[in-house]
């Protein structure tokens, strides 16, 4: 063990609502005086955060758990791979502990159990941030605003890791929002797996935040995180009608113009398949009226071709509905079987090859319609947050790119700036994925 406080080194797997977690095990940890390693070498034991939505997501939690023994030797599994323990344990038999998703008291009582805390810790002297401890840059944050999920999507098992839908009240997530930002965070993510759902569960119940009352809704939520004074964009956000009444606020400027919606698909017959809530000629109805309401807002979505069922006059009218649509951000991936899932019972599995060949064709439209909207950019002028700066420039993303998904602006010999600072440029060039600009 190490001389001084333990040291706890931590790989986080998966999706930002997985990194959320993170962080909080993280922060409960750094607050009981425990220090936290970026190298297995210096750690006292490894922690692993895993994901388990698809077999390639389990293949590399797997690995990971592996290198994490063979550099450390003492392993602790938590995650959404951890809900099946059988499955690490069969692989992996020498794990000290494994837990599920959101069981922050197992993984800490886990680490108390084999790395027990220093004995003459004092949080008052052994500061944590009030913020807590980030993974994300200072400058961004991922504001998780509730758990689990009311849908029964036959692709996804995340009810079964993660339970049905369960809002955080509002106060709490006001809060927290709060903390970040007088931390120096200049754009906060919302996360969670339903983010239009937020307060179904509490049927909108009043919550308040500093005597103020507010609805657990999420036009009220955004209108408060709104007046904070910082990027405030939106993720995994379902097509209900409720998300129309988020689009003005967008108009406005209290929150950033731009819409992360997972569509999966086009077709109302594979819609029907997946349990998806919504169908394509509804959702152009409504793309069309929010572009109406709020012309600079950016719409980006995932999609899933290969789905069990899915033919080729199914995959034709995806593509008809990309042409017609005009998204912004897309991502697509081939239809990969879950441990769990419903859709794995379906009748008529696509072959790998006719995925592949389906992923390219999808792309390859996506692609023009990318590169052209992109194209559409050079001469605006617009606002840019920075996240690197280099000896040979800047890299920055504008209102419509998400970090780590979505396009960068580059700005080529411009180094007087600082990671978080907004910053005016003019587009100057561009291709299928990014921008390149200079400052005003």
């Amino acid at each position: 063990m190490s001389a001084e406080n333990p040291k706890v080194g931590f790989v986080s797997l998966g999706c930002p609502k997985a990194l959320v977690d993170s962080e909080r095990i993280l922060t409960q940890l750094r607050t009981e005086g425990y220090e936290i390693s970026s190298t297995y070498e210096g750690a006292d034991l490894v922690v692993v955060n895993t994901c388990g939505f698809i077999d390639a997501a389990k293949a590399e939690s797997l690995q990971a758990i592996g290198e994490a023994l063979q550099e450390n030797g003492k392993v602790i599994v938590t995650g959404c791979m951890g809900a099946d323990g059988n499955q690490i344990l069969d692989a992996y038999p020498q794990v000290l502990s494994v837990s599920g998703p959101q069981q922050y008291e197992q993984v800490v009582g886990a680490v108390h159990q084999y790395l027990p805390p220093k004995k003459d810790h004092d949080p008052f002297v052994d500061l944590v941030p009030p913020q807590g401890i980030k993974l994300t840059p200072r400058h961004y944050s991922y504001l998780k605003i509730s758990e689990g999920c009311n849908h029964r999507c036959t692709f996804c098992i995340i009810p079964a890791l993660r339970g049905d839908l369960d809002s955080r009240p509002i106060g709490s997530v006001m809060d927290e929002a709060q903390r970040l930002v007088d931390a120096g965070v200049k754009e906060l993510l919302v996360v969670s797996q339903d983010t239009s759902a937020y307060g179904v569960d509490q049927k909108y119940k009043l919550g308040f935040w500093q005597g103020r009352p507010l609805k657990t809704r999420l036009k009220e939520l955004c209108q408060a995180l709104g007046e904070l004074g910082v990027w405030v964009r939106l993720h995994y956000v379902y097509p209900y009608p409720s998300v129309d009444d988020v689009i003005p606020l967008m108009a406005e400027g209290l929150i950033v113009p731009y819409l992360d919606i997972p569509l999966q698909h086009a077709h109302p017959e594979v819609l029907k398949m997946m349990k998806r809530p919504a169908a394509s000629e509804k959702a152009l109805e409504r793309i069309k009226k929010w572009r109406e309401i709020c012309p600079e807002i950016t719409i980006r979505s995932t999609f899933i071709v290969g789905f069990p069922g899915e033919t080729e006059e199914h995959f034709e009218y995806l593509l008809d509905f990309l042409r017609e649509a005009q998204l912004d951000r897309v991502g697509c991936f081939t239809y990969s079987p879950v441990d769990g899932a419903p859709a794995n019972e379906l009748p008529n599995a696509v072959p790998e090859d006719v995925k592949e060949d389906r992923l390219a064709r999808f792309m390859e439209v996506q692609a023009e319609i990318s590169a052209q909207k992109l194209q559409d950019k050079i001469g605006q002028e617009m606002d840019v947050i920075i996240d690197i700066v280099g000896e040979d420039g800047a890299i920055g993303r504008t209102k419509g790119d998400a970090p780590e998904i979505d396009g960068e602006v580059h700005l080529l010999d411009q180094t007087d700036f600082e990671p978080g600072e907004i910053v005016r440029v003019r587009i100057v060039d561009a291709d299928e994925h990014d921008l390149w600009a200079e400052a005003i």
